[in-house]
């Protein structure tokens, strides 16, 4: 699959992650929000929990399935991530909770879906 490709099946990965949240009733707040660090997919709020979700998207698992690409450094990394964001956006402590979405879309049939809360 080439560069551009893969780029197109995450941003459609990352789309239907989004609906999938708010379908789920979560509040959107950031989406592949960026800073010099790097970039978080999806920031929401579940009530008064913050919800930070990585999204891996795949069209097959033949470089490991998608949660497995959320290695314990990614983890952190993320963790990081989710302090700039917190300053950036002057919000106090809150309860966070990490989340992965992983989407598998083989290109005939439709995506598979599945959330891990509290992934991390």
């Amino acid at each position: 699959m080439s560069q551009c490709a893969t780029a197109e099946l995450g941003r459609l990965g990352e789309d239907l992650a989004a609906m999938f949240l708010e379908g789920q009733g979560l509040v959107l707040l950031s989406r592949n929000w960026r800073c010099r660090d790097g970039e978080l997919d999806i920031v929401a709020t579940d009530g008064t929990r913050l919800v930070v979700c990585e999204v891996k998207t795949r069209s097959s698992d033949s470089h490991g399935s998608p949660p497995e690409a959320v290695t314990p450094a990614k983890q952190a990394r993320i963790r990081r991530l989710t302090n700039l964001w917190l300053c950036e956006h002057k919000v106090g402590w809150c309860e966070t909770r990490y989340d992965v979405i992983s989407v598998r879309w083989p290109g005939h049939g439709p995506a598979r879906l599945e959330h891990l809360r509290g992934a991390f």
